[in-house]
């Protein structure tokens, strides 16, 4: 009996504890994420999930791609967009919510040259030069950054020299892969994704491409919209700006 009852108590004490103990949450909310978010989000998720418990789970793509998922039903809670199009057809089409629409962030388009100094660009009327034969960019229909690189080279007056050597990416963090593999000598891509690179990295001129406004909303078919709404007020508080402008977005 004795033995019985000592396993008895220490099994009530056990349980007893874990009930007083406090349990990391095991919720799990999903984002898709434009492209160029892939090293900011990073820092936001892990910042987030200290804060709050939730776990967030980041699906990456073009922002046209993930639109056209979202479109059809794909599981989603939160779509961050690298514009305001696409974010503003779901609001019209009650696949995202009106009221959770908002801009997060200003992007910034940069010019990146992994091999620096040695390609001999130093500005962007280089890249006629022949020592560059190819330059990768995303597919301007399926990204903003890549709508934002066409503006560009037409602007500067570049487009006739320069789009033989194009090459094409289906997201902006593809096309920065091209360049970081040797596929390519230059790549335009989101500054966010190569501030911190080696090689040569040129800030665009944001008086050739229009603003690159970044939009998100809550998906109206969330099953979790509570922790939904948590990620998007964290986005938009102070914590969450202060990391966007440290990944090298300019804040609305």
């Amino acid at each position: 009996m004795y033995p019985r009852l000592a396993r008895a108590i220490l099994c009530a004490a056990v349980l007893l504890a874990s009930c007083n103990t406090p349990r990391a949450s095991e919720s799990k909310l999903t984002v898709a994420a434009a492209a160029n978010l892939t090293d900011a989000f990073g820092e936001v998720g892990r910042a987030f999930k200290a804060k709050t418990g939730v776990e967030v789970i980041f699906s990456y793509g073009s922002t046209a791609q993930l639109a056209t998922q979202i479109e059809n039903g794909a599981p989603f809670d939160v779509f961050a967009a690298a514009d305001t199009e696409h974010v503003d057809s779901l609001v019209s089409n009650r696949k995202i919510t009106s009221d959770s629409r908002a801009v997060y962030a200003l992007g910034q388009l940069a010019l990146w040259i992994p091999d620096g100094e040695k390609s001999g660009v130093r500005e962007l009327k280089d890249l006629a030069g022949p020592q560059i034969r190819f330059i990768a960019i995303a597919q301007p229909e399926l990204a903003p950054y890549g709508q934002a690189t066409v503006e560009v080279l037409k602007n500067a007056g570049l487009w006739d020299a320069v789009q033989p050597k194009l090459v094409y990416g289906t997201s902006i963090s593809m096309a920065k892969q091209f360049a970081a593999s040797g596929s390519a000598n230059a790549a335009f891509t989101a500054y966010s994704l190569v501030l911190k690179d080696q090689g040569t990295v040129l800030k665009i001129d944001s008086h050739l491409y229009h603003p690159i406004e970044q939009a998100m909303g809550i998906v109206t078919a969330s099953s979790h919209v509570k922790d939904a709404k948590w990620f998007s007020s964290f986005l938009l508080s102070a914590e969450g700006r202060a990391i966007l402008a440290n990944a090298g977005y300019l804040l609305p």
